[in-house]
């Protein structure tokens, strides 16, 4: 009605998680690969939220990047990192790393 779109809890939830990540400093990240280990992708960076999109940005380039609404977010029992999985829009496939994390950058 009037033209305004609901969003929906699970995007909204989506959203409110990554502005609370933005800016973290990450220590490292890990990508992790079906039946294999995980491995380190990069080291040393931050994650970004950016026009609508949630960069991990570590090892000064960009280890993945993905569309907040279409990302999820699983923060580690520890409280020292996140698991994030999404289609990731610089290799087009669907991915999980985890970013290792110790402050806000």
């Amino acid at each position: 009605m009037f033209g305004i779109s609901k969003i929906s809890k699970e995007v909204k939830l989506r959203r409110r998680m990554a502005a609370r990540l933005h800016g973290m400093h990450i220590k490292y990240v890990m990508e992790r690969l079906p039946d294999e280990d995980d491995i380190i992708v990069g080291r040393e960076g931050a994650l970004i939220k950016r026009d609508g999109e949630f960069i991990v940005f570590a090892s000064q380039k960009d280890v993945f990047r993905s569309k907040i609404d279409d990302t999820d977010f699983s923060e580690l029992m520890s409280l020292g990192g996140v698991i994030i999985t999404g289609l990731d829009l610089l290799s087009g496939t669907e991915r999980s790393v985890i970013a290792h994390y110790t402050d806000r950058a």
